[in-house]
């Protein structure tokens, strides 16, 4: 049962506000977290971005991911009637805690959509470690 009228304008631009998804960057930016030797592997899906426009840093143990998409209007753009526009624009950002690790350690690959980030598991303590009583 429709409440509003289809006629009428406000209902066009109701319709479009309520079908509008929107999208949080854990959505955007679904991972994958494995383990492989004495690695782990972190695969991120960033689909429809450049690897220039793709940035991982790591600071303070969290490895952080930040993927942009300006907006860009050409010449061509300006000349087609768009009926409805579903490609997303902006920031997206994404953060992993992966302890105190060498950052010369991490290594990153982009390809096909796929961000694939490796880096080594922390060193366990030795086990066999015997605390000495200081008398």
């Amino acid at each position: 049962m429709d409440l509003i009228p289809k006629n009428i304008f406000f209902r066009e631009i109701f319709d479009d506000l309520l079908d509008m998804p929107t999208l949080k960057s854990a959505e955007m930016m679904r991972s994958d977290i494995y383990e492989e030797g004495n690695n782990y592997i972190i695969e991120v899906d960033i689909p429809g971005f450049q690897k220039e426009n793709i940035f991982v840093d790591y600071e303070k143990g969290y490895l952080n991911i930040k993927a942009q998409k300006s907006k860009e209007t050409n010449d061509e753009d300006k000349e087609k009637k768009y009926l409805r526009r579903e490609r997303y624009y902006g920031e997206f950002k994404r953060s992993f805690y992966i302890g105190d690790i060498d950052e010369s350690q991490i290594e990153a690959n982009f390809e096909n959509g796929i961000l694939k980030v490796l880096f080594p598991k922390k060193q366990a303590e030795d086990k066999n470690k015997k605390l000495i009583e200081i008398k």
